[in-house]
């Protein structure tokens, strides 16, 4: 699942140079860029950047703190990941429940972009659908079922059930 959100991703991406390049050419020719330009390649980064999260996620390839992590080993290093772990759960249970009303918002009342008249809600439902495959992704690393990669070996992923067992 989250291979073919990146894969959305990457083509969200092209896209985004498509209309840009197509846009200036007519510009630059036709003296008459596509007007809907803007707007659309702000909805496509929107999706691109939501939709790559999960993957990122999956590979571990999050910006971090290599300084702090770095002075951790054995137990304290596991501590650390698991805190940093539930961090994550919290934070994305937090975005995906205030995603969700903000979703029903533009849903309810049928909202569309100021140019285009292109329909919000279609490109809004994929954040909560992102944020809770990243949130799941956080939680089968949490429960040790997907391992965490190092920046340069592969730890053993610290888990709740293998602690306390």
């Amino acid at each position: 699942m989250a291979l073919s959100c990146a894969v959305a991703s990457a083509l969200g991406m092209v896209a985004i140079v498509v209309i840009i390049v197509t846009s200036v050419m007519m510009r630059k020719f036709a003296n008459t860029p596509i007007h809907i330009t803007e707007e659309v390649v702000g909805l496509l980064l929107s999706v691109s950047l939501f939709l790559g999260l999960p993957m990122v996620t999956m590979k571990a390839n999050h910006v971090r703190v290599g300084l702090l992590v770095d002075l951790f080993s054995g137990k304290l290093r596991q501590i650390v990941q698991i805190a940093a772990l539930l961090v994550g759960l919290i934070f994305f249970g937090w975005l995906i429940i205030e995603s969700i009303p903000w979703f029903e918002f533009a849903f309810k009342r049928n909202l569309k972009t100021e140019t285009s008249r292109i329909l919000l809600y279609p490109w809004m439902a994929l954040m909560p659908f992102s944020l809770t495959l990243t949130g799941l992704i956080f939680l089968a690393r949490l429960l040790g079922i997907i391992s965490m990669a190092d920046d340069h070996e592969i730890d053993e992923q610290p888990s709740l059930i293998s602690e306390t067992s």
